[in-house]
């Protein structure tokens, strides 16, 4: 759907110089001279570049709707990562660089949504928390408060996060996915 310069809005995904681009950040300028202006940054979708791009009001711009689409997370297939479609039962094969570092929060059979721009994937949600135990926790130094500071340790699938002093091997912590840090210890 087209809309003109002036209605850009951060999070808006456009088609741009034949590619899709998100929106960053929209600033309006009103110079003493000329015509007013959206300053925006996009990020492009495809290969993660920058883009700073200048829109008039007159500017129509092509603005896409992703359509977001349930997925179950099945397994890894060498450096492929193997999704099922669950209401079709399609499956479909995603590079492990697509999901990107977050790919060691994955678990069987977690469900993830997909950001699909004609029938291609273009991004990836996970759920925002997951339970994980500890296998390693450093000890805890003598007169360490449990205010005072985190301490390293590392989760089941490989990665490292801070948690409170009193966290030990062998418990289960909930971890934020976006953030990689501690939230609170699971139930």
């Amino acid at each position: 759907m087209k809309i003109n310069g002036n209605e850009i809005k951060p999070g808006n995904v456009l088609q741009h110089q034949e590619t899709l681009w998100a929106v960053v950040k929209v600033e309006h300028v009103k110079p003493g001279k000329g015509g007013a202006f959206a300053q925006v940054e996009m990020k492009n979708l495809i290969d993660g570049r920058k883009l700073n791009e200048r829109f008039r009001s007159a500017d129509k711009v092509e603005r896409v709707r992703l359509e977001q689409k349930d997925f179950q997370y099945l397994y890894p297939q060498e450096d492929m990562l193997v999704f099922m479609n669950t209401e079709t039962y399609e499956q479909i094969e995603l590079q492990a660089d697509f999901v990107g570092e977050r790919a060691a929060f994955l678990q069987d059979g977690m469900m993830v949504t997909l950001e699909m721009h004609e029938e291609r994937p273009i991004g990836i949600t996970l759920p925002q928390y997951v339970t994980l135990e500890i296998t390693e926790a450093d000890a805890v130094v003598k007169g360490q408060t449990q205010s005072s500071s985190y301490k390293p340790a590392m989760l089941e699938n490989g990665v490292r996060v801070m948690v409170p002093p009193f966290i030990t091997a062998g418990e289960k912590i909930i971890v934020d996915t976006e953030l990689v840090e501690y939230v609170r210890r699971a139930d």
